[in-house]
């Protein structure tokens, strides 16, 4: 199945700010509804062993994704730590929501460039579900700067560019008509988009179903990978985490 870079609504900067917030919020419900990230916390942890620091930068944060259940069990088996949350375009709402349910979270409140990260913010990179917005050109980018500045990059991606995972995003209708009543913060504003104009349920079936045609494969990764200058000096590990039927895509790189 070839990847075909074709446009999410999130991406639009004309996209309203509104909209973009109830997208992202949706897919924070659902990261922490299921739990889908549960199988990763290993690589976290590796990363920040890696990274010698307590500290996670996550990139292109959204609506905050599973840091909830993540931080929790990061303080049952690693301890103390730091989740600072940045995006380029922050859904302050939900992130504020978010770290004020837990002492070890931060929102940076300002634009942040997952593909320039400035030099101040040190420690552990995350970018959950979001490396499929990037073009090949600026995914080389990302990587190109976390060797720069010689830092770790854990990049987790829960899409498959398959026909398991084409057949998967069409429930996802379902799943939002089934789950928005739980998103937090409450909006009858949400309500009235999910089930009197059905604009939210559209909206995240397109966007989902770009997203499984924009995800890269491993070959692809890698090919990105010989063109970033400096890449021989660091390990870059690919694979993948399963829980139950799903499963979670992960590339660590590190510092060799």
């Amino acid at each position: 199945m070839p990847r075909i870079h074709f446009f999410e609504f999130e991406d639009l900067p004309w996209f309203p700010h509104i909209l973009r917030n109830y997208m992202t919020d949706f897919l924070q419900a659902v990261s922490h509804l299921f739990d889908v990230y549960e199988p990763i916390i290993p690589i976290i942890e590796k990363g920040l062993a890696k990274s010698k620091t307590n500290v996670i930068i996550d990139l292109a944060s959204g609506g905050g994704g599973g840091w909830k259940k993540i931080s929790s069990t990061l303080k049952e088996t690693y301890g103390d730590h730091k989740i600072l949350l940045t995006d380029l375009y922050p859904n302050l709402d939900s992130l504020d929501s978010l770290a004020n349910q837990s002492s070890y979270m931060e929102v940076c409140r300002g634009s942040v460039d997952a593909r320039c990260v400035p030099k101040l913010l040190n420690g552990l990179r995350t970018q959950f579900l979001s490396l499929h917005h990037f073009h090949e050109e600026d995914v080389q980018s990302i990587f190109q700067n976390t060797v720069d500045d010689e830092q770790v990059l854990a990049v987790f991606e829960i899409t498959e560019r398959s026909l398991k995972g084409v057949l998967s995003i069409m429930f996802m209708p379902i799943t939002t008509l089934l789950i928005t009543p739980m998103i937090t913060p409450f909006s009858i504003f949400r309500l009235v988009l999910t089930y009197i104009l059905p604009i939210l349920p559209f909206l995240i079936l397109w966007d989902g179903m770009v997203s499984v045609f924009r995800t890269y494969s491993e070959k692809e990764l890698r090919l990105i990978i010989e063109k970033v200058k400096g890449s021989e000096n660091y390990v870059w590990e690919i694979g993948k985490k399963t829980k139950g039927p799903g499963q979670v895509f992960y590339l660590l790189a590190y510092p060799k």
